[in-house]
């Protein structure tokens, strides 16, 4: 499957141009106080989310509608380990903020 090459960077071009969006996006609403603290968190929740499908799609050349089976399996135990890893390291964290002294 191969591709041309103006096809590709205009694909790597737009998806330069979202990851930059997505990321002065919430760094704006954080940096001028724009939103409240629970807002600005959803917004950078959001923005991560979204951020990830637009690296998996523009960079990595995942196709969300031609997805074969290994490379689901291979999606899922990313994400679980993602999850292991902050997860744990939100665990950690936490551990260790109640162990602090006042």
């Amino acid at each position: 499957m191969t591709r041309d090459p103006g096809i590709k960077r205009r694909s790597h071009v737009i998806g330069f141009a979202l990851a930059l969006f997505l990321t002065l996006v919430p760094f704006a609403a954080v940096f001028y106080d724009m939103l409240a603290r629970t807002q600005a968190f959803a917004l950078i929740s959001l923005c991560a989310v979204l951020q990830i499908l637009v690296q998996m799609r523009f960079f990595l050349g995942i196709q969300f509608g031609e997805t074969q089976p290994a490379r689901l399996i291979m999606l899922g135990f990313t994400a679980v380990l993602i999850f292991v890893m902050v997860g744990g390291t939100f665990w950690i964290i936490g551990g260790l903020n109640s162990r602090m002294m006042p």
